[in-house]
C-alpha cells in the first residue's frame, strides 16, 4: 500500500517549537518542545471541522462504499492527540523532563557566569552614576571604558552560550523526537488508526472525548521509554 508523503516543512515547523525562551533569567526553560510528533506517523493532519457529515443510510440497509467516479473512497478511523500534554511535568512524557533537567544542569555554570557578570555591570554602572559629579574625569573615563568592555563581553558570552545551548538542546531532544514519532506510528497501527489530528496544532470546532488518545499514548510511551535512560555526555 502506498504510504502518504511525510512533510519536511511540517517537521521543520515542529522543530522550531523547540526553543529557549528566556536564557538569561534565573531558570532556563524550553518554551515549546518538538516532542509533539516527529513525522506524525506519516499521515495527513486535517481539521475535524473540515469534514462533512455523511448522510445516514435508510434503516435496514447496508451503506455502500462512497464512490468518486469509479474509485472507492475508503473508510477512515481517526483519533485526536494533544501534543502540548507531552510537556506536562507530572502527567506528560517523563523522559522530556529528565532530559530538560540534564540540559539545564550542563549549562548551569555558564548561566552562573553570566549572572555574575551582569551583577558586576550593574554595580559599576551605579558607581559611575554616583561619582559622576565628584570623581576626576580620567577616573570616570576609565570606568566608562571598563563598563563598555564588560557589556561587550556579556553580549558575546551570552550569544555564545545561547548558540551552544540550542545546539546541545537539539542534540539531546532529536532522538526523543524520533522515538515519539515511531512510537505513535506503532500505537496507531496496532489500533487500526490511519489518521491522527494534533489538537494542539490544528484548530478544531469539536472533537469527542472518545477520540482523544493523548493519555493512553503517554502512558504506553512512558512504560516503554523510562525517564532514567542515559544521555550521551557532551564531548
Amino acid at each position: 500500500m502506498k504510504q502518504p508523503r511525510r512533510s519536511d516543512q511540517q517537521l521543520t515547523d515542529l522543530t522550531n517549537r523547540l526553543r529557549s525562551k528566556e536564557y538569561y533569567k534565573t531558570s532556563m526553560k524550553i518554551d515549546r518542545l518538538i516532542a509533539a510528533v516527529a513525522l506524525l506517523m506519516s499521515v495527513a493532519i486535517v481539521s475535524v471541522s473540515a469534514q462533512q457529515p455523511r448522510p445516514s443510510a435508510p434503516a435496514g440497509t447496508t451503506p455502500a462504499p462512497a464512490q468518486t467516479g469509479s474509485v472507492a473512497v475508503p473508510e477512515s478511523k481517526m483519533a485526536v492527540i494533544y501534543s502540548d500534554a507531552f510537556l506536562d511535568p507530572k502527567n506528560g512524557i517523563a523522559k522530556f523532563n529528565a532530559l530538560l533537567g540534564t540540559l539545564n544542569r550542563e549549562f548551569q555554570p555558564r548561566q552562573t557566569e553570566l549572572q555574575g557578570l551582569q551583577t558586576r555591570i550593574t554595580t559599576l554602572a551605579k558607581e559611575i552614576e554616583d561619582q559622576s559629579a565628584v570623581a576626576a574625569p580620567d577616573s570616570l573615563r576609565q570606568k566608562r571604558d571598563q563598563l563598555t568592555q564588560m557589556n561587550t563581553d556579556f553580549k558575546r558570552k551570552g550569544e555564545d552560550a545561547e548558540a551552544a545551548y540550542a545546539r546541545r538542546r537539539q542534540e539531546i531532544f532529536t532522538p526523543l523526537q524520533q522515538d515519539i514519532g515511531k512510537a505513535l506510528e506503532i500505537f496507531a497501527k496496532a489500533r487500526g488508526i490511519n489518521l491522527i489530528v494534533d489538537g494542539s496544532q490544528v484548530p478544531m470546532v469539536y472533537a469527542a472525548d472518545a477520540l482523544d488518545i493523548t493519555a493512553a499514548f503517554i502512558t504506553e510511551f512512558n512504560a516503554k521509554n523510562p525517564a532514567t535512560a542515559s544521555v550521551t555526555p557532551r564531548p
